[in-house]
């Protein structure tokens, strides 16, 4: 499905709609779900959203299905059901629902392509996720595959496909190889961007539809700055 987002009166860009499920284009420093930090969180414009364009009275029902980090934009689903929820949980848990991501990085990684493997191990105090290269005590065992899309201007373009869904997995996986992704001063690259983003965004999602059982395949543009428009420039 071509990316063709509807830009609500909240800036909310949803990609695709219908009775069951919503999916929209995150912007980068929208949390998807509330946190301590007490900010509006993108469950809860949605459900706005929904409640206005369809004269909803009452409580909307929304199931968050699953998060992004609050610096990465991109895909987002939620569930309009309760038919729907369970459903979607087990696309994405058996990995029926496959993900690809676009990744900036200042540094070039060592192969065009290749397949990453690490044992990641999270620090809740510090929230953040450490890979190692071999299995240490309470690791997970982390996999994608990558390569390299575009040479940008002192950066590389990367498209990831996840094959396993870890904590700060892109962004632990590529500082471990030296390749930090741009703007994110946590996996070590030398400066933050000015909005707070990173350079890493959920660029297409392919799944077969819960209830309708057609397959869905959708598109999100990335945020617009010089970097990720000489991405999407031919």
């Amino acid at each position: 499905m071509e990316d063709k987002t509807l830009s609500t009166p909240q800036n909310l860009q949803v990609l695709y709609e219908d009775n069951h499920l919503i999916i929209v284009n995150k912007r980068p420093g929208d949390i998807v779900q509330g946190d301590k930090t007490g900010d509006t969180p993108l469950s809860d414009v949605v459900k706005e959203y929904i409640r206005v364009k369809y004269g909803k009275p009452g409580n909307v029902y929304l199931g968050v299905v699953h998060r992004l980090d609050r610096p990465t934009s991109g895909i987002v689903v939620f569930a309009r059901t309760s038919k729907a929820l369970p459903r979607l949980n087990k696309l994405f848990k058996d990995k029926d629902a496959k993900k690809t991501y676009w990744a900036i990085v200042k540094n070039s990684p060592p192969k065009q392509q290749d397949t990453l493997v690490h044992y990641m191990k999270r620090n809740p105090k510090q929230n953040k996720s450490y890979a190692h290269i071999k299995e240490v005590p309470d690791s997970k065992k982390a996999i994608l595959e990558y390569r390299i899309l575009k040479q940008l201007n002192n950066y590389f373009l990367l498209e990831i496909d996840l094959q396993t869904g870890r904590h700060h997995q892109i962004r632990s996986q590529f500082s471990a190889i030296g390749c930090p992704i741009k703007g994110d001063l946590k996996y070590g690259f030398d400066r933050s961007n000015k909005d707070g983003s990173i350079h890493l965004h959920a660029r297409k999602l392919s799944l077969v539809h819960p209830v309708k059982k057609e397959k869905l395949e959708i598109i999100a543009s990335p945020p617009q700055d010089p970097l990720w428009d000489a991405c999407i420039s031919e």
